[in-house]
């Protein structure tokens, strides 16, 4: 039987849950229609989390871009012979941590290549020159591949990792390196990452220890809006179990400077009204998601504000520095100062109130 969009937004309206079919049409519509959609999104982000946009106030570390995956879809992965390869000593870390200090930051992320010469200790040290300098900021770090790369090296099980990192200090365990969770996309553009199945028990396996994590999707590579929609549903299946997830992070692909693109296979990102749709649908699909974040340094701010009436209700952070979105093409995704973030709200109708990194306002 054809869907028909009228019935089906007053039927998620009234409690109806998604299917995985309903949700790709919802991704495929396009013309007038797509308003209808936001519409519906932000009325659910309205009875779930009311007026307020949240932010944290954070900073993005990058300790370095050798990387053992050189992802096609990544501009910012390099070998260790490349001669733009770097890997920050300890001092360069904690200088790094010295200067977010500075800033007042309650979030210290780690964005990383995944270093093949990295091992625990390696990750457990980054952890520690943290909390040496200051103990009380949130350290949001590691990806289920990190994870997975540290358990081959150090010969032990995932879930040794994970404790280890808990009983270091880990606040939160990062939601990356997803992309797609569908395996015919992830053998085009990840291939050397973790399969999905794997990054799924290794996600849950953190939230049963009691660590949580964000959820992502990156889009508008080389995947269908079928495998968009079939990747929620498997976050959203997994947030049923174990209801660990923070947020939901949609990552439009950065397409400029990345091999999948210059080579022809990728096409050249989404189009503003797969972005808008992006939020929109994760809304109204995740049922069981409180937070859908719009990630501003690869939108743009007036896209980000435009995500703000399609369901998003969290800015992200401040970061101060973004060179994973810098090095694929994004123009500017370095700081977004929080009165920008204030004009930005208000223009709205909202409230802005910074948050920490678990959802709890400051």
């Amino acid at each position: 039987m054809a869907l028909s969009l009228t019935p089906l937004l007053r039927d998620v309206s009234d409690g109806h849950r998604l299917t995985p079919a309903e949700g790709a049409f919802l991704m495929k519509t396009t013309g007038r229609d797509v308003f209808r959609i936001t519409a519906a999104a932000d009325e659910m982000r309205e009875r779930k989390v009311g007026d307020i946009v949240t932010f944290v106030r954070n900073q993005n570390l990058h300790v370095t871009n050798i990387c053992k995956n050189l992802c096609g879809f990544c501009g910012f992965g390099k070998k260790a012979s490349d001669p733009e390869a770097y890997c920050l000593d300890p001092e360069g870390i904690k200088a790094g941590v010295r200067l977010a200090a500075q800033r007042n930051v309650t979030e210290v992320c780690f964005l990383s290549g995944v270093n093949p010469a990295f091992d625990l200790e390696r990750y457990v040290d980054l952890i520690h020159a943290v909390h040496e300098i200051s103990p009380e900021i949130h350290v949001h770090a590691f990806s289920p591949d990190e994870v997975d790369h540290a358990a081959r090296r150090g010969k032990c099980t995932t879930k040794e990792i994970l404790v280890s990192l808990k009983d270091a200090g880990l606040g939160s365990l990062q939601g990356t390196a997803a992309e797609i969770l569908i395996e015919s996309v992830r053998n085009v553009i990840c291939p050397r990452k973790v399969s999905s199945a794997e990054w799924a028990r290794i996600i849950r396996e953190a939230h049963a220890l009691g660590i949580r994590s964000s959820a992502t999707i990156m889009y508008g590579s080389y995947e269908s809006a079928c495998d968009q929609v079939d990747h929620m549903a498997i976050i959203r299946d997994i947030q049923d179990e174990t209801h660990g997830f923070t947020e939901f992070i949609p990552m439009s692909y950065i397409h400029t400077n990345t091999p999948l693109y210059t080579a022809g296979i990728a096409r050249a990102g989404a189009t503003g009204r797969e972005d808008l749709l992006m939020i929109a649908v994760s809304r109204l699909f995740l049922d069981n998601f409180d937070n859908v974040q719009v990630s501003w340094g690869k939108l743009g701010l007036k896209m980000t504000q435009l995500a703000l009436l399609c369901g998003g209700n969290d800015l992200a952070g401040t970061m101060f520095t973004d060179e994973v979105s810098v090095d694929a093409g994004a123009g500017d995704a370095s700081y977004l100062d929080p009165a920008i973030m204030e004009r930005m709200t208000a223009d709205l109708g909202r409230k802005l109130r910074q948050r920490t990194t678990l959802y709890e306002l400051v």
